[in-house]
């Protein structure tokens, strides 16, 4: 099974660069990581205030599913509704819309200002658990980086306050922040790492990447937060008895 996986992924990743180039889904300029050790736990705290922002993205989306499931609204409905509001969304700000790409890249580029942040997170917070509650076909993942992503550059303005003598990139901050949250709600911190690793080129942050993760998954534990999709496997079996 293990030779199997292996090849299958080997042949895709050759199809997909044969087809589309070896460019990674984001773009990231070359990373300026911080010397001294003291600054590298910085990404420890990054992990910290991920970890949190996990846990709320996990009891956002099961509140709003549970809710949705009280709601004398049938269930072919709810598409109709969310459709609604995500096309009401597209009209007056489109960047805002979608799996949130757009709002990781503009992260990632330090385009994001210090105001700004808290909005987003709130929105695409609230905005992904509406669409999930839809029960229409979609997923979870990129919703989950976007808000990793501005974690990420939130944890990289605090790490700045700390350290003024010193300019830190913003970059690094960001993509430890996708990794944790995926960390941090999945519970499958070397998934995460891959993933990310792979979608922004950055390999060498392997070690800020663990520590980041690493202190997500504890928090999130700490909290007594169950994984998203064991959450969510167990409220489908709930409801099929």
């Amino acid at each position: 099974m293990v030779c199997a996986a292996l090849g299958a992924s080997i042949s895709a990743i050759l199809v997909s660069r044969g087809m589309l180039g070896s460019q990674t889904v984001f773009s990231v300029a070359p990373l300026i990581l911080p010397e001294s050790l003291a600054k590298q736990l910085f990404f420890v705290m990054t992990g910290i205030m991920t970890g949190l922002v996990a846990v709320g993205y996990n009891r956002t989306t099961m509140a709003v599913l549970r809710l949705a499931g009280r709601l004398p609204i049938c269930i072919s409905v709810r598409p109709v509704l969310v459709g609604g509001l995500a096309g009401l969304v597209v009209c007056l700000a489109p960047h805002l819309a979608g799996g949130g790409k757009w709002i990781t890249q503009t992260a990632i580029n330090n385009e994001i200002g210090l105001h700004q942040i808290p909005a987003l997170l709130a929105f695409r917070l609230i905005f992904g658990a509406l669409s999930y509650a839809a029960a229409t076909p979609g997923g979870l993942f990129a919703p989950m980086l976007a808000l990793g992503a501005l974690s990420g550059l939130g944890s990289s303005v605090v790490a700045q306050a700390l350290s003024p003598d010193t300019p830190l990139a913003t970059a690094p901050f960001v993509i430890v922040g996708m990794a944790s949250m995926f960390a941090g709600s999945v519970r499958a911190p070397l998934t995460g790492i891959i993933l990310v690793m792979e979608m922004t080129g950055s390999s060498e942050l392997i070690m800020p990447l663990l520590s980041g993760s690493f202190a997500a998954m504890v928090v999130a534990g700490a909290l007594g937060d169950m994984p998203i999709y064991a959450a969510l496997r167990l409220r489908a079996q709930s409801h099929t008895r």
